[in-house]
């Protein structure tokens, strides 16, 4: 069962630099860049190493919030994911609902060889749940982890598709975000007020309203029945500001720290981080093996 890492420079782009390196200090032996390259060899394979360890513990030492008492920051949520109301979102292959997709098409040449085409990813936002409320998942920017992978081919073209559905398990780790979250202003006093001032502004409205006798004035009684009103209209305005529901959102860190959404479990995450820390400590090890070695010979 395959898995697809999105956007993880690091692990997807350091081993074909790597390569690259060794390639050149293999081929060009004492060339004056030999050295340059294996120490930067030295220093991507710590890097690495470094950075995959970090993550991994970050996985695994994160606990698991529920979204209805989760805190304002960085998190870790797990729940079944669910599509947002409105038009659903089709995967451009097969047009099936999705919570998330990305298609590489390929092309078959003349030689037998494949050629990328091109690669379309959604963008669109999906809700998680998980039994003690909802948020909106955004994707955008994320390291996606996605195990489920189809195949279509026709004629000469080759899509592969990677997908969440609806009711995927699904793992984020990213800014947990509550919009609206903040009290509103219960002022009664002031709020009543500023309410009076208003209806003050609009005479034949407050006459029309309040001006019982029809002398065309608001006297002392009929002003504390426009209190009495105003006070009331502003109670109800807070009440409705309370039971407001409250907007969870998961979206990219502004701190730059990793957001990852997944279908897999924490434990399996983490491994795939402990063998790509496993990985880059053996290519700084080589090279540093690599490095002595040719200083004993007096390549360098």
């Amino acid at each position: 069962m395959l898995v697809r890492l999105r956007r993880d420079l690091a692990n997807a782009g350091l081993p074909a630099l790597q390569l690259g390196l060794a390639g050149f200090a293999f081929v060009h032996g004492r060339a004056p860049g030999t050295l340059a390259a294996l120490t930067l060899l030295l220093a991507t394979g710590l890097y690495g190493w470094l950075r995959s360890v970090r993550h991994a513990r970050l996985i695994l030492d994160t606990p698991t919030a529920r979204i209805a008492s989760a805190a304002q920051g960085y998190a870790e949520l797990r729940g079944r994911g669910r599509p947002l109301d409105g038009t659903p979102l089709l995967s451009p292959i097969n047009h099936l609902p999705v919570l998330w997709y990305r298609v590489v098409t390929r092309e078959r040449q003349s030689d037998g060889k494949w050629r990328h085409v091109r690669t379309v990813e959604s963008d669109a936002s999906f809700l998680l749940d998980d039994g003690s409320g909802v948020c909106a998942v955004d994707p955008d920017g994320a390291e996606m982890l996605v195990r489920r992978r189809d195949v279509f081919k026709a004629g000469d073209l080759q899509h592969t598709q990677w997908s969440l559905i609806d009711r995927d398990p699904i793992y984020v780790l990213g800014e947990f975000a509550t919009l609206g979250s903040i009290s509103p202003a219960l002022d009664t006093s002031r709020q009543v007020a500023e309410l009076l001032a208003e209806w003050k502004r609009d005479r034949a409205g407050l006459l029309a309203r309040f001006d019982l006798d029809g002398n065309g004035e608001i006297d002392l009684k009929e002003w504390e029945l426009a209190r009495a009103q105003a006070h009331r209209e502003v109670t109800r305005q807070q009440r409705e500001l309370l039971a407001a529901a409250e907007a969870h959102v998961v979206r990219k860190p502004s701190s730059g720290q990793l957001y990852l959404i997944s279908d897999l479990d924490t434990a399996r995450i983490a491994r795939r981080y402990r063998l790509w820390a496993a990985f880059h400590l053996a290519v700084f090890f080589g090279t540093a093996a690599a490095i002595a070695l040719l200083g004993h010979f007096g390549t360098f």
